[in-house]
């Protein structure tokens, strides 16, 4: 069996490590009541597309600081971009020789500080396609699907296997670059769904909140393109076809996008969960990534910048927003 270590075990960790119990040696480690619910209750994994899955107490070890670590083959990082180069610190005396760092995280530039900072492990580029929300006590939901994705070579092989093996969908690819750029694409829903207060379904079914999710991926495409990148194509179609798509007045959309509103009545994005927990929010590695780039290469992504400020000025106030997607829109488009 392979000893595995999710560090930063919060939803998404949880969820992951939480089906890899069943097959490979898992220790969490996170912050300590959560583990402490753990080691008291269990985990109960939920999806609406799947069975419910309960892990018993002490089906898995768990850990609250980064000695947690030191028996893996592979460890699973999945704490918030922010906090990176910290865990890689922490966990680097307790690596034993061999050890792999898997990047389960947001954002661009993971992978890379991992690198820099741990020299002399692998680390793999992977990619998490769903929101894992907590609903309660050692209970986590999946409100959508997708397969987690790896770099290819024999780690990452080895891993995909034993998340197969889990029941959970994964692959590897060769083009874990161009993955990161696709998800970032998507990510930039995150913060237009935690503005508005409302599940993605809901969300998604408003012209005007899919406006403002347009714009912030046109801008995104075009410094993406001035950095010499074609971001991977993570949805059903061309980012070009979906962003002209998400424009249309719903009804169409309704037509042509069925598939993006058949999702989980409550999924929300991870960003909605960290206002309601009054936590930072990641949003510095989604539109904050787009407005560094498009300045790096003399372009100006407004409509990523406004929902940058906005993002700050929420997190400043302490409480969830709730924008209506129209005064949302005009914000981006007079900011």
């Amino acid at each position: 069996m392979l000893n595995v270590a999710v560090f930063g075990a919060g939803s998404v960790g949880c969820y992951v490590g939480g089906h890899l119990a069943g097959v490979c040696d898992v220790t969490l480690v996170g912050r300590a009541a959560a583990m402490e619910t753990v080691r008291e209750r269990g985990l109960t994994l939920t999806a609406s597309d799947a069975d419910e899955l309960r892990v018993k107490p002490g089906a898995l070890r768990t850990a609250s600081d980064a000695t947690g670590v030191r028996d893996a083959d592979y460890v699973l990082v999945t704490v918030k971009s922010a906090a990176t180069r910290e865990a890689a610190e922490a966990i680097r005396p307790h690596l034993r020789d061999g050890a792999v760092i898997v990047s389960f995280q947001n954002g661009l530039r993971n992978p890379g500080i991992l690198r820099e900072a741990l020299p002399g492990h692998e680390v793999l580029t992977g990619m998490v396609p769903y929101n894992v929300l907590g609903v309660g006590p050692g209970t986590y939901h999946r409100g959508v699907g997708g397969a987690l994705m790896l770099d290819e070579g024999a780690a990452g092989a080895r891993l995909a296997g034993a998340l197969r093996d889990a029941g959970l969908e994964a692959e590897t690819r060769a083009d874990m670059r161009e993955v990161q750029y696709g998800k970032l694409l998507l990510n930039l829903n995150n913060a237009v769904n935690a503005l508005s207060g409302l599940p993605l379904r809901e969300q998604l079914a408003q012209r005007a909140y899919r406006r403002c999710l347009a714009q912030c991926q046109e801008e995104a495409l075009a410094v993406f393109r001035a950095a010499g990148v074609e971001p991977a194509h993570l949805g059903p179609a061309a980012p070009d076809l979906i962003i002209d798509v998400l424009r249309l007045p719903d009804d169409d959309y309704r037509q042509l996008a069925a598939a993006s509103l058949d999702i989980d009545a409550t999924a929300r994005s991870s960003m909605w969960e960290d206002f309601q927990r009054g936590r930072p929010t990641e949003i510095d590695t989604l539109q904050g990534e787009i407005v560094a780039l498009a300045a790096a290469h003399g372009l100006e992504a407004p409509a990523n910048a406004r929902m940058t400020a906005l993002v700050h000025e929420a997190e400043r106030a302490g409480e969830p927003p709730s924008w209506p997607g129209p005064e949302l829109l005009a914000a981006l488009t007079q900011g």
